[in-house]
């Protein structure tokens, strides 16, 4: 937290703030919309509450361990944490992986359940930024720009792609377009990345047959007029709807939803937004959405106190990363866009979500820390900290490649 009184301070604070009390309605939601569904399965009632409460624990713990890490130790890392990335994506296709929910994205290492996919967002966000920071001089040139990022980040997107997780394709996207955008790329190379990237996720989503069909049916079906689809491809759709027509105004109260028990998939996953619109009705679901928009807008409030690269970068992608992910999965319980299966952040139920997104936030307040400190040591030039995450010359960005 900046010491001395000022906008700085006013915007970590309220970035604190934000983040802490989206997990604390996570926890409450996760509890309420998993309960049912836990005591049928002879579960403790608190199952929900003891798991999503102790990530939510794990979580903050870490945020606040990585928040005093200084950046340059996190730019020499990037590199390590890349290849352990890539390591676990390839791991779920060992034995210790498993499919759930028609993915295979998911992780057993012992009593330990994880998706890779969502640590992979991390390690891309700090390694994407080192890379950009450590060639800040030479953006001006595409292939600076594209090497080594589009062909690691492809690759990375390619894991997923096999495991069939679509949703999280486009999240990895948008996350690495926000590290470019706001590391002040030039706008005909971000057009040339975009294009790039759009042609790969179409190529990527008709490999998958049962992708396919899920786009053609949202398409062609009308789940409100189509009888013969209720109890098909429209039922979560509509239980969705339901689940949120039901909720009016004010809501039925916190733990009274009739969606969860057993009418509504994945209440507590990626439709728990439907729960919270029941509960809490309209005006719980819009603060909640309220909530998401003050934290996009305190991120970039952030990002123009920090004057280094790498944390332009780092405050740009974490911003774009959780406004598409809150977007996607809202879009997809109001029927705007197919069931993409994007979890909501912080809210979800989901450990290794949590965890990923408390830790991007750890390290954008190791970003404003340093920004915070820089003021102290200035005598004209830069400070010690300013200057480690500054970016290289020119001379050393361009044979290190990142």
């Amino acid at each position: 937290m900046p010491a001395e009184p000022g906008r700085l301070r006013t915007l970590t604070i309220a970035l604190l703030s934000i983040v802490l009390g989206l997990t604390a309605v996570g926890v409450i939601m996760v509890q309420s919309a998993s309960q049912v569904v836990a005591i049928s399965a002879g579960r403790h009632p608190l199952d929900g509450l003891l798991k999503q409460g102790a990530y939510a624990v794990l979580g903050i713990g870490l945020m606040f361990a990585i928040s005093r890490v200084p950046t340059v130790a996190l730019r020499r890392l990037s590199w390590l944490l890349l290849v352990v990335g890539f390591t676990l994506q390839a791991l779920v296709y060992t034995p210790l992986g498993y499919e759930a929910g028609g993915n295979r994205n998911w992780l057993r290492l012992g009593p330990i359940s994880m998706q890779p996919a969502e640590f992979m967002k991390v390690v891309l966000l700090v390694w994407v930024s080192a890379v950009l920071a450590n060639k800040q001089r030479l953006l001006d040139r595409w292939v600076h720009v594209v090497v080594p990022i589009l062909p690691v980040v492809a690759a990375s997107m390619f894991v997923n792609v096999l495991g069939g997780d679509l949703g999280t394709l486009m999240v990895l996207a948008a996350l690495v377009f926000g590290c470019l955008y706001f590391s002040r790329v030039r706008g005909r190379v971000l057009a040339g990345v975009a294009a790039i990237a759009l042609l790969g996720i179409g190529a990527m989503t008709i490999i998958k047959p049962n992708r396919v069909v899920r786009i053609l049916h949202f398409f062609e079906v009308d789940c409100l007029t189509a009888a013969e689809h209720a109890y098909a491809g429209c039922w979560q759709t509509l239980n969705g709807f339901w689940a949120l027509a039901n909720g009016g105004v004010l809501g039925v109260g916190v733990g009274n939803s009739t969606a969860k028990w057993h009418w509504l998939p994945e209440a507590q996953n990626d439709f728990v937004f439907a729960v919270v619109g029941e509960e809490l009705g309209f005006v719980g679901a819009m603060a909640v959405i309220f909530a998401f928009v003050a934290l996009a807008a305190v991120l970039i409030g952030l990002m123009t106190c920090c004057d280094s690269p790498f944390a332009r970068s780092i405050i740009g992608g974490v911003t774009v990363w959780i406004a598409v992910q809150m977007m996607i999965n809202i879009s997809v319980v109001l029927g705007f866009v197919p069931v993409l299966g994007v979890p909501l952040p912080f809210i979800s139920a989901g450990g290794t979500s949590l965890l990923s997104l408390l830790t991007a936030t750890g390290v954008v307040l190791a970003c404003v820390r340093e920004a915070a400190a820089a003021p102290e040591t200035a005598d004209g030039s830069l400070s010690a900290a300013r200057s480690a995450t500054a970016g290289a010359s020119p001379d050393t960005a361009a044979p290190s490649g990142g």
